[in-house]
C-alpha cells in the first residue's frame, strides 16, 4: 500500500512534523495455557554480518531537536549506527546549500547539515543523505559530496536518490514532489545515471542507491505510461550495473496486535529474495556488491505500545538476516495531534510515529524525548551483538516466539527471545549446534510489557529460560572449555611479518600505531576484551586501540587512547584475518603495504590484501 498517510505532513504549531493516520483497535489473543517454545541455534550457520550501518533511524529538517545533546545521547544508547537525512518526502524539496525546502515548507533551526552531521558524528553513527531529485539537479547533489567529503571530510558514504519517486503521479497517486516533466521509471532512471555520474566524480568512493517499489506493495507490477515495464524493471534495466544499492521501504499494515507481529517472518523473506533476484537479474558481475537498503520501516498501528516494542526488533534484525545492510525506522520524533488516542495493553497510543516523544504542545504526550517502546526495542539489538558479529540461525518451534543469535567475535553466542503471547510467559528450552555454553548462570537483558527500562540479571540457564509475556529478552553466554580460541598475545601483521607496536612504548593518548619486529615486550601485547576493545599494557596504564577522533574514513589514523567504551574502540576479529572497526567498517590496514619498522597503521576500505591480515596470539 502507498504511505501518504505517513509521509505528508502537516505542521504541530511550528514544532515536529505529524502523521495523520487511524490507530486500529487493539485486539489482544484470549488467554491459553503457558507457551511452551523450542529454539534451535546453530552457531556453524551464518545467516549474514550485523553491518556497520544496520540499525538505523530518520532524521527531518522540520525537527528542531536533532542537533541536542540528548539526542545524540539517544542514538549512543541504543546502538543505533545509522541516521538518514533530511526527512522522507522533504528530500525531495530540500537544497542543502539554503537549508530550504521549495513551497515553503517548515525547516527549524539548527537542522542544516552540518548540525546534523555534529550529531551522527558525535554518536559514532554515519550519515545515509537522500539527494533531492524531485527539484533539484545532478550538480546539486554533487556539489553536496564536495562540500561532504572534500571539504568538510565528513566521509559520507551512502546516497540516495530521491524518497518514494514512484508516488510522483505516474501511477495515478502523488504525493512526493517531481518537478520534471515526465515522471515514467524510465524517465527516473535515466536521469539516475547523470546523478551517479556527477557525483562519483567528486569522490568515486562513495556508494549510490536507487529507489524501488516494494515487492508485492503497490504499485508494484504496475506498468506506467510512457514504460514497457512495471518501475522495478524498468530503473533496474537502465541503472542496475551502475548503482551500488536498492531502496524499499516498508510499513507492513495490520488487522490485529498478533498480525502485525507476525510480519517479519510472512513478509520479509519473500520480499528479500525478489529484490536479490532483480539485483542478479539487472546488476551483472556486480550483483555481489550490491546491497539493500530499507530506510524507513515502522508499524502502522500501535505504533507506541507494547506490539511495536516486540516487532521493532523483530523487523530489524529479520531484514538483516535476510541481506539488509541498512534499516532505517521512520523516525526520531515525528509528532502528533492528540486526536485518534488509543489505549493498548494498558498503555496509551499517542498516534505518533516517532521513537521518542516529542512532547505535544496539546499536553498529551510524555515529556519530549521519553522512549517509546520501539525505541528500547531497538536498544536490545545492542545487548544482542555488535556490528562485525556474525547473525547466526535460530529456529523456534511456534510463531508465538521468534528467536535470533548472534555469534561474537570473542567466541561467545547470545540469543535474543521475543514472547509475542500478550497474556502467558514462555518457558523456552534451547539447544545448540556448534557452541557449547559454559556451566555459569548467563547474564540476562529484559525488556518487558509496559516498561520504561532495559533491566539485567543474571538468571535461568543456558538450556532453559522463562520469557515473560510481551517481552524481549537476550540470553548472552560465554563457550565452555575449549569454546573459544586465546585472546591474548602479539598481533602479527600477516603480510610484513611484524608486530603492531606502541612506538617508544608510550602511554600518550594520539600515539599512531607502527608495525615492528615483533618482541614480546608489553608494547606489542594485545588483548581483545569481550566488549571487542584491543586493550594494550594492563593496570593503571591500560589504553585501547583507536580510531582517532572518532573518523570514519580512508587515512584515519589509528591511535592508542584511554579506554572508553566508545564504539570507535570496538574491532571485530574475523574469520579471514581482517580485522574491522565496528564504527567505521573500515580495515586495521598497514599504509601504503608497508613492510619496514616504522610503517604506520590506519583505516582503510576492507580489499583483502595481506596489509590488511592479522593474527592474535
Amino acid at each position: 500500500m502507498h504511505r501518504s498517510v505517513r509521509t505528508r505532513f502537516l505542521r504541530l504549531g511550528a514544532a515536529l512534523a505529524l502523521a495523520a493516520g487511524g490507530t486500529l483497535a487493539a485486539v489482544a489473543p484470549p488467554a491459553s495455557a503457558s507457551t511452551s517454545a523450542t529454539v534451535a541455534v546453530n552457531a556453524n550457520q551464518a545467516l549474514a554480518t550485523l553491518p556497520a550501518t544496520g540499525t538505523g533511524v530518520n532524521f527531518a529538517v522540520y525537527d528542531g531537536t536533532i542537533a541536542t545533546p540528548a539526542v545524540q545521547s539517544a542514538l549512543s544508547t541504543a546502538g543505533l549506527d545509522a541516521v538518514r537525512y533530511p526527512g522522507g518526502g522533504y528530500a525531495d524539496g530540500y537544497h542543502w546549500q539554503t537549508n530550504t525546502v521549495d513551497g515553503g515548507g517548515f525547516v527549524a533551526p539548527n537542522t542544516d547539515f552540518d548540525h546534523y552531521m555534529g550529531t551522527v558524528r558525535g554518536a559514532g553513527a554515519q550519515a545515509i543523505i537522500t539527494a533531492n531529485y524531485g527539484s533539484g539537479t545532478p550538480q546539486e547533489a554533487a556539489a553536496w559530496v564536495q562540500y561532504a567529503n572534500v571539504t568538510k571530510g565528513y566521509g559520507v558514504k551512502y546516497w540516495e536518490i530521491g524518497n518514494e519517486m514512484y508516488g510522483n503521479g505516474e501511477y495515478g497517486a502523488k504525493w512526493e514532489n517531481d518537478t520534471h516533466s515526465s515522471h515514467s521509471a524510465t524517465t527516473y532512471a535515466t536521469n539516475l545515471l547523470q546523478y551517479v555520474s556527477a557525483m562519483k566524480a567528486v569522490d568515486p568512493s562513495i556508494k549510490i542507491g536507487a529507489v524501488l517499489t516494494t515487492p508485492a506493495s503497490w504499485p508494484d507490477g504496475i506498468v506506467g505510461p510512457g514504460d514497457t515495464q512495471d518501475w522495478n524493471h524498468t530503473v533496474m534495466s537502465i541503472a542496475g550495473s551502475k548503482i551500488d544499492f536498492v531502496i524499499v521501504h516498508t510499513y507492513p499494515g495490520s488487522t490485529s496486535e498478533a498480525d502485525l507481529l507476525g510480519k517479519p517472518q510472512a513478509l520479509v523473506p519473500s520480499m528479500m529474495s525478489t529484490l536479490h533476484s532483480l539485483i542478479n537479474q539487472y546488476a551483472g558481475a556486480n550483483a555481489p556488491n550490491v546491497g539493500i537498503a530499507v530506510t524507513e520501516s515502522n508499524a502502522t498501528s500501535y505504533r507506541d505500545t507494547a506490539p511495536n516494542g516486540l516487532f521493532a526488533p523483530d523487523q530489524y534484525l529479520t531484514l538483516m538476516e535476510n541481506g539488509a545492510f541498512n534499516v532505517d525506522w521512520w523516525d526520531i520524533h515525528n509528532g502528533t495531534d492528540c486526536t485518534n488516542l488509543t489505549t493498548v495493553d494498558g498503555a496509551t497510543d499517542f498516534n505518533d510515529y516517532g521513537m521518542l516523544s516529542s512532547g505535544a504542545s496539546a499536553s498529551c504526550e510524555p515529556a519530549q524525548n521519553t522512549p517509546f517502546p520501539a525505541y528500547y526495542g531497538t536498544e536490545m539489538i545492542s545487548k544482542l551483538g555488535s556490528p562485525g558479529d556474525t547473525l547466526v540461525s535460530a529456529s523456534s518451534s511456534t510463531s508465538l516466539v521468534s528467536a535470533h543469535a548472534v555469534k561474537r567475535a570473542n567466541g561467545d553466542v547470545d540469543v535474543m527471545l521475543i514472547n509475542k503471547d500478550p497474556n502467558n510467559d514462555a518457558s523456552v528450552s534451547l539447544s545448540y549446534n556448534g557452541f557449547t555454553p559454559g556451566s555459569g548462570t548467563p547474564t540476562v537483558y529484559s525488556y518487558l510489557k509496559n516498561s520504561t527500562s532495559i533491566t539485567s540479571a543474571a538468571t535461568g540457564g543456558a538450556g532453559s529460560q522463562t520469557v515473560p509475556a510481551y517481552s524481549v529478552v537476550v540470553v548472552q553466554l560465554h563457550p565452555g572449555s575449549g569454546g573459544s580460541p586465546a585472546s591474548t598475545g602479539e598481533l602479527h601483521a600477516v603480510g610484513a611479518g611484524k608486530c603492531l607496536d606502541v612506538n617508544g612504548a608510550v602511554t600518550t593518548p594520539g600515539t599512531q600505531m607502527q608495525i615492528w619486529d615483533c618482541s614480546g615486550s608489553a608494547n606489542q601485547i594485545w588483548t581483545h576484551t569481550a566488549s571487542n576493545q584491543l586493550t594494550v599494557y594492563s593496570g593503571s596504564s591500560q589504553m585501547c586501540l583507536d580510531a582517532y577522533g572518532n573518523g570514519t574514513t580512508n587515512g584515519t589514523k589509528v591511535d592508542i587512547w584511554s579506554c572508553n567504551g566508545q564504539r570507535n574502540q570496538q574491532w571485530t576479529l574475523n574469520a579471514d584475518g581482517s580485522i574491522t572497526g565496528v564504527q567505521s567498517g573500515l580495515c586495521l590496514d598497514v599504509s601504503n603495504l608497508g613492510t619496514a619498522d616504522g610503517s604506520l597503521v590506519q583505516l582503510w576500505g576492507c580489499n583483502g590484501q595481506s596489509n590488511q591480515r592479522w593474527t592474535l596470539g
